[in-house]
């Protein structure tokens, strides 16, 4: 994924269910996510239907972290999502990075059946809290 990628995303992103955009999905948004993590994200395109699948990946040094991975509904069921993932996992990897976390809303049951169908587990052993350090709430 490139930030030239950043208006065809966007739009794929918008159109998708079970994913919320927030002001840190903002082309500045995603252009410091990018610079900050080379070579760790990506796009999956079709030839005359443009981008069809997206994915993000970053880590902290010591774990990575999957978002928004999206695919077209069209495209859904054929393997887009699972490549993607494979390509950041093991991107992640050549980091150093061997365990990876994703974050899912409650309320995208497709989102949850694919990772689950993909051996992803579950994590009902500890609790995320998030702290907003602006006036802004929507980041």
């Amino acid at each position: 994924m490139k930030i030239a990628d950043y208006d065809r995303v966007i739009g794929l992103w918008q159109k998708a269910e079970g994913l919320r955009l927030r002001q840190a999905d903002s082309l500045d948004g995603i252009r410091r996510y990018l610079t900050r993590n080379p070579g760790l994200s990506f796009v999956a395109e079709h030839h005359g239907a443009g981008i069809v699948g997206t994915i993000m990946a970053g880590h902290d040094g010591k774990r990575g972290y999957l978002q928004h991975l999206t695919v077209a509904q069209a495209y859904r069921g054929i393997g887009v999502g699972s490549e993607l993932t494979r390509r950041c996992l093991a991107a992640l990897k050549v980091e150093g990075i061997l365990k990876t976390h994703l974050f899912v809303l409650d309320e995208n049951a497709a989102a949850r059946r694919f990772w689950q169908n993909r051996g992803w587990q579950k994590r009902d052993d500890f609790s995320v809290y998030s702290f907003i350090n602006s006036t802004e709430h929507d980041v």
